[in-house]
């Protein structure tokens, strides 16, 4: 009887079809988790108009889903450790896809919150999840691919949500772009019949007939024998406190990092929240400010893409600085009132230094701490991020509703990106050997291993 490793195994094997099929699924959960998340600023000058919100109490109705998504990260995404990744990521799908739907029959603003807030918890709870299962099935050279696609996927609906909009709205008003959810739960049947259960998770149940058929498909190269037994081997380090993370010289770097998190976090939900509103306020037509939201997506996408190329030549804290420094350049030029295509230009700038920047933080902290610290330290970073998230739509209503200029506010939205780009350039020269790192596509993939358990 011979123990095979699981993890040596998938690492030694080709990257095959079923693998592809595994992020191709996850792929397109974290689209309709995108649209999700992002659908609501496309709605909220509709709704501020409908239901007669001042700014402040539309910013608190953005940030209801932003709480729903950090309980459900906390939440589902330990169910899943106990119950099994599969059946953690159905009922995230199930439950925000359902709670969307159930959005557009809101007539009032607390009917939107609770269902928001139920929207949140699938969407925190399905992230970690789907992560978790691309990470355990991908090659451990191919991880920080695997995690630049799957915050592609993010970026896409976001895209999906603005074109949809787009057409939508200015015809049908904002009810139609949650029903609209209803579609992708034509997938729910396909997710239950093709992804795969955790072959970690099968294991350590002891069912070892299920995860020899589905090894047999992922490693087609590694024979089984009816008495060979699967093993899986975690490479953890020992549970670490908060302290751990302010010791050995990484007080400085780590309160950067924090203050960093922050900072996009709350960059990226200010700016998707409030960005169609703004532009409408300014003068530019619905559609202009919808077409806005899509460009932010895109840039996303392009920047995450962009900046693990560049950090793997340059380094990444350069990088993260570099994209920082952009954003705020570009998020106060915003406010100078350009023509629509320099704006759009503008926007996609200002997505690719914001969203895009996200993974290049998790790469961050995945350079900074060992093993036996990594963990404590994302999931610490992680936490002060979704502070952030929060903080931005409902900070964003208050400033707008002191109706200052056009310029003035996106003055005010650069500030955080320039304080992000001070932390990372402090952080950078207190940690000069990780501005030489070369490989920031494997920290990506540690990042991403470890995001599932923020």
């Amino acid at each position: 009887m011979r123990n095979i490793d699981v993890n040596e195994a998938i690492d030694q094997s080709p990257f095959g079809r079923f693998q592809w099929m595994v992020v191709a699924l996850c792929g397109v959960l974290l689209v309709v988790d995108g649209y999700d998340v992002f659908v609501a600023g496309t709605v909220l000058p509709t709704l501020i108009s409908e239901w007669e919100l001042t700014k402040p109490q539309a910013g608190a109705l953005q940030a209801w889903a932003l709480f729903g998504m950090m309980f459900g990260a906390l939440i589902l995404g330990s169910l899943a450790d106990r119950i099994g990744r599969k059946k953690g990521v159905a009922i995230s799908f199930l439950l925000f896809t359902s709670a969307t739907v159930m959005t557009g029959f809101a007539n009032s603003p607390e009917q939107f919150k609770i269902f928001r807030f139920i929207a949140g918890l699938g969407c925190g709870g399905l992230m970690p999840n789907a992560v978790a299962l691309m990470n355990e099935y991908a090659p451990k050279r191919l991880r920080g691919t695997m995690v630049a696609i799957m915050f592609s996927g993010y970026s896409i609906g976001g895209m999906v949500a603005a074109g949809l909009g787009i057409g939508l709205i200015p015809e049908f008003g904002w009810k139609p772009m949650f029903f609209v959810a209803a579609v992708p739960l034509l997938l729910f049947p396909l997710v239950l019949w093709k992804l795969p259960e955790s072959l970690g998770f099968l294991i350590r149940q002891g069912k070892q007939d299920k995860a020899k058929r589905i090894f047999a498909k992922v490693a087609p190269d590694t024979p089984l024998t009816a008495d060979d037994r699967l093993v899986f081997s975690e490479k953890k380090g020992v549970s670490a406190s908060v302290a751990e993370l302010f010791r050995d010289g990484r007080s400085l770097p780590t309160l950067m990092l924090w203050v960093s998190f922050f900072c996009c976090l709350l960059l990226v939900y200010l700016l998707s929240s409030w960005l169609p509103k703004v532009l409408q306020e300014a003068g530019y037509a619905e559609r202009a400010s919808l077409l806005s939201l899509f460009a932010l997506n895109f840039g996303g996408m392009a920047g995450a893409v962009a900046g693990g190329w560049l950090g793997d030549r340059l380094g990444l804290p350069k990088v993260v600085v570099g994209y920082f420094a952009a954003a705020a350049l570009s998020i106060a030029l915003i406010g100078m009132n350009p023509a629509p295509a320099v704006l759009f230009l503008l926007v996609f700038i200002a997505g690719a230094t914001t969203i895009g920047t996200q993974i290049l933080l998790y790469a961050s902290v995945a350079q900074l701490y060992s093993l036996s610290v990594r963990s404590t330290g994302l999931g610490w970073a992680s936490g002060v991020g979704r502070i952030g998230a929060i903080v931005g739509p409902t900070i964003g209503g208050v400033l707008l509703a002191r109706e200052l200029p056009l310029g003035q506010n996106f003055l005010i939205f650069a500030i955080p990106a320039a304080i992000a780009a001070l932390a990372m350039l402090v952080y950078a020269l207190r940690n000069p050997g990780s501005a030489h790192a070369s490989r920031p596509g494997a920290d990506a993939g540690a990042a991403g291993q470890l995001a599932t358990k923020a």
